[in-house]
């Protein structure tokens, strides 16, 4: 007779509640196959009425005894308002097998609470005699009982290492007391998660381990496997227990190695080695994280309206993050985006945050330690490093020995291996200083460290404006309050849609055993096998985080409209550039985001994916549309239709670029071959020399892309040159290999070399620089700037076609893809010169003449 009334409550109190849909199917498949035993930690009247609610609504097996005193929860009818108004006493063992009987669900809590107003019940409540008389019962019925155990995280805290008064009256955070646990209820309502862990057969656990045990053994290891079972569940949430800041100060101090460089540093003088410790510690609170969850939540809150307004969506990988999730309940994460905008810091705290997942902290570089950009950041869980500190081994022992301690305390770290932001929407790059120090505290870890690629992908970058002035030549400018004002304008703009894809963690075991002389973590390493196992992880991270990258609609649009060399194209002719596009990054194994295939078919473009993604350039600035016909100022020629003909604006060709190299690591392969096919003299040309000039052309771009090195080149020129040859776009002769004769074949091997040419036209552009070092040594940068001015030069005598090609990072790739080819070198002053075998005018022709030779020729001879 209570159960509308009830019903109604409930929904009111726990409709917000954060399901686990998981957990709804683990729950079904264990009533499938026998009697259900729902297992909670600590007891609390709040989770059981939690529990009973969701059971009701989900239709799971029905709550049926508890072993704490609620009977008018399991009666019905006017049974209902007897057992609550009559006597209530100590619930007895006996209720679980009479309960599982009737086929109906336990509820057992496992312990109670250790607070003073309660601990006088405590040996009433533990779960010992309840689980003894569980096992008696299994131990006379062929069904299996399900053991299925779940946690209530009513509070995303992370438990505190100091007692207060306030724990030893109410309970810890971590296991409350009635009252505690109610001030939790109300203090997160609508913040609620629940999760569940791993269920435990127990016919199967009495006829395996818990056969040679007595009941009482059984029941103690039943209740260890459960506790840690669920706790793992909580600690996925909460995160690692946090220390107060003297205490965690305390133990880096005295990390044996920082505590040895002190000593050293100091020598035997007491007030020395106190001078030397005050400096250490003063660099350790200018470095350390304030992480603080309250603020995160708020921060969550502001970053959603402000991204509401710059971002049509945020698609998040949620396969892999609940991958990741899995793993971190059996080690510590190292999370190691792509960085590309100043959106990263905040973007990947808040999907942890959004997703009930514990918030990495940020190993951020000290530009952004300005108030009150800093004094945010360092709150959402950031902790400064200087950009530079080789020489100060003070300082880099202390910055070592703080993430020792955050790793060996199981916090999520998180850092950008590519250093700083890439300009050019490639991964520049891993620079391995951090990441050495994080795979020394691995090695002797006893818990696993994995290490965890993450791509984040933007369609329109918010500091493009600033990317493109760097580029051309511009200073970067230093980060301010004068900035972050700026950045304000920045924020009233439209730039598509957010996406983070997850790739497969590494650990350092599995590593290890890929080595070709393999060894252990239990091993002394010489420092040449740790600068290997560095290095090989380095670059490992970054081939996944290229692997796992998803292809947006503008990063599709980009590439066609970069990849027609026309003046405009045709709406027609662009859909169709755009599926062919797509259809090849299919090939090559490409993740695509939501919003660019269709819902109903994956292996489709959703039709207003492309529109929009046009739109958004439009909108921009970046792109026109024109409607032929329609008159000169009309409001028709801005407006996208089928016979619209789409004009990329020269000066928007580099702003494009940022979005066609996020992706471009795609096509690169396949972009050489149809480079070095299209550039060649003889047609058709011989296979091996196909072959052989490929593969000179990639060591002249080693840096400008992260190579596949899952497989040997040899390899991978035949599969590709196979795919091509299986595509149509190219034929086998007697003579060689030619592209296919046809208008459409054609076309679609100069778009592939399309792809790459701006990257050719930047190195020759670079390569007549080189004619400034005939006369004198000249700096990098001066080298650069000469090269920029020439190739704006070259550019509008209509020598080179993109005026992408006119880029600092290209032109500085340039230099040193000429210094690894022996062209150039270094002075003792740090300048350029030219080699001794190139130091003549011819020879500096030659090297332009042999880049030149790259750039693919007419295409009509191949007609």
């Amino acid at each position: 007779m209570l159960r509308g009334p009830l019903d109604s409550l409930y929904e009111r109190l726990f409709s917000s509640i954060e399901i686990d849909p998981r957990w709804v199917e683990c729950v079904r498949d264990a009533a499938s196959r026998g009697r259900v035993v729902y297992v909670l930690r600590s007891v609390s009247f709040i989770d059981l009425f939690a529990l009973d609610y969701i059971t009701r609504k989900y239709a799971l097996p029905r709550l049926g005894f508890s072993n704490i005193p609620v009977p008018w929860l399991f009666e019905t009818g006017a049974s209902t308002l007897r057992a609550l108004i009559g006597r209530r006493g100590a619930p007895s063992p006996d209720g679980v097998r009479a309960t599982l009987r009737r086929n109906e669900a336990c509820v057992i809590f496992l312990k109670r609470s250790t607070s003073f107003l309660e601990g006088t019940e405590r040996s009433r409540i533990e779960a010992d005699e309840f689980i003894q008389e569980m096992i008696a019962f299994q131990r006379e019925s062929e069904v299996p009982i399900l053991l299925v155990p779940q946690v209530f995280v009513w509070t995303r805290l992370p438990d505190e290492a100091k007692v207060s008064a306030l724990d030893w009256l109410l309970g810890p955070r971590e296991w409350p007391g009635y009252l505690r646990s109610v001030g939790q209820y109300i203090g997160s309502y609508g913040n609620v998660v629940m999760k569940s862990g791993v269920p435990i057969n127990l016919l199967q656990f009495l006829q395996g381990e818990g056969a040679s045990l007595d009941n009482s053994e059984r029941s103690t290891r039943l209740v260890a496997m459960l506790l840690g079972n669920l706790e793992s569940e909580r600690k996925a949430i909460t995160g690692p227990t946090r220390k107060t800041s003297d205490q965690l100060h305390e133990e880096i101090i005295r990390s044996p190695e920082l505590e040895g460089l002190i000593r050293e540093l100091a020598g035997d003088g007491t007030a020395e080695r106190t001078i030397v410790t005050a400096k250490a510690l003063a660099m350790l609170r200018e470095m350390e994280s304030a992480l603080d969850l309250n603020a995160i939540a708020a921060m969550a809150r502001a970053f959603e309206r402000i991204t509401a307004h710059m971002y049509e969506a945020l698609e998040v990988d949620q396969a892999g993050l609940a991958h990741l999730r899995e793993l971190s309940k059996r080690g510590t994460l190292i999370m190691l985006p792509s960085h590309k905008s100043h959106i990263d810091y905040m973007l990947l705290a808040y999907v942890c945050y959004r997703n009930s997942f514990p918030v990495p902290l940020v190993a951020a570089g000290d530009n952004l330690n300005f108030f009150p950009l800093g004094y945010v950041f360092r709150r959402a869980g950031a902790f400064y490093i200087r950009r530079k500190f080789a020489g100060d081994r003070l300082y880099v022992a202390v910055v070592d020995a703080y993430i020792r301690r955050l790793i060996q305390d199981g916090w999520a770290l998180e850092f950008f291996l590519e250093g700083g932001r890439s300009r050019t929407g490639k991964l520049l790059a891993p620079k391995f200083g951090i990441l050495s120090m994080v795979v020394d505290a691995a090695i002797g870890n006893p818990q696993r460290v994995y290490f965890c690629p993450i791509s984040i992908g933007y369609e329109r970058f918010v500091e493009e404006k600033s990317f493109v002035r760097e580029l051309t030549g511009g200073e970067k400018r230093k980060e301010d309050v004068r900035g972050l004002m700026s950045t304000f304008a920045l924020m009233m703009g439209r730039y598509g849609r957010l996406n983070i894809q997850f790739g497969e963690p590494l650990s350092i075991d599995s590593l290890l055993l890929e080595s070709e002389a393999p060894i252990t973590q239990g091993d002394h390493w010489s420092a040449e096998q740790k600068r290997n196992v560095v290095r090989r992880l380095g670059h490992r991270v970054m081939n996944e985080i290229n692997r796992v990258t998803a292809v947006t609609p503008g990063a599709l649009v980009a590439c066609a409209l970069l990849a027609h060399q026309g003046r405009g194209i045709a709406h027609d002719a662009f859909v169709a550039l755009c599926t062919h596009l797509a259809t090849a990054l299919r090939e090559q194994g490409a993740r695509f985001t939501p919003s660019l295939v269709s819902p109903s078919d994956p292996e489709a473009l959703r039709p207003t994916a492309l529109r929009e993604a046009l739109e958004l350039y439009l909108r921009a600035g970046h792109i026109e549309a024109h409607r032929p016909g329609a008159p000169e100022g009309s409001n028709e020629r801005e407006v996208l239709s089928d016979d619209s003909i789409y004009v990329l604006k020269p000066n928007s060709r580099l702003v494009l670029d940022l979005s066609k190299n996020v992706v471009m690591h795609f096509f690169v392969e396949r972009a050489l071959l149809a480079t070095c096919l299209l550039a060649s003299r003889e047609t058709p040309v011989a296979e091996e020399d196909l072959r052989a000039r490929v593969r000179q052309l990639s060591r002249l771009l080693k840096f400008e892309f992260t190579f596949r090195a899952d497989r040997p080149y040899d390899q991978i020129f035949s599969e590709e040159l196979a795919a091509m040859v299986d595509a149509g776009y190219i034929e086998r002769k007697a003579a060689g290999v030619a592209p296919t004769r046809g208008a459409e074949q054609i076309a679609a091997v100069g778009i592939y070399a399309n792809l790459l040419r701006n990257f050719v036209e930047g190195y020759r552009i670079a390569a007549r620089a080189l004619t400034h070092l005939l006369r004198t040594s000249v700096s990098p940068k001066d080298f650069v700037k000469r090269a920029m001015s020439l190739g704006d030069r070259m550019f509008l005598a209509g020598e080179i076609s993109c005026r992408e090609a006119v880029s600092r990072p290209l032109l500085e790739n340039a230099l040193s893809a000429f210094s690894d080819q022996g062209y150039i070198e270094r002075d003792n002053d740090g300048k350029f010169r030219l080699t001794t075998s190139y130091a003549h005018t011819e020879t500096v022709r030659t090297i332009e003449g042999k880049v030149a030779g790259y750039l693919p020729r007419d295409l009509d001879r191949f007609r």
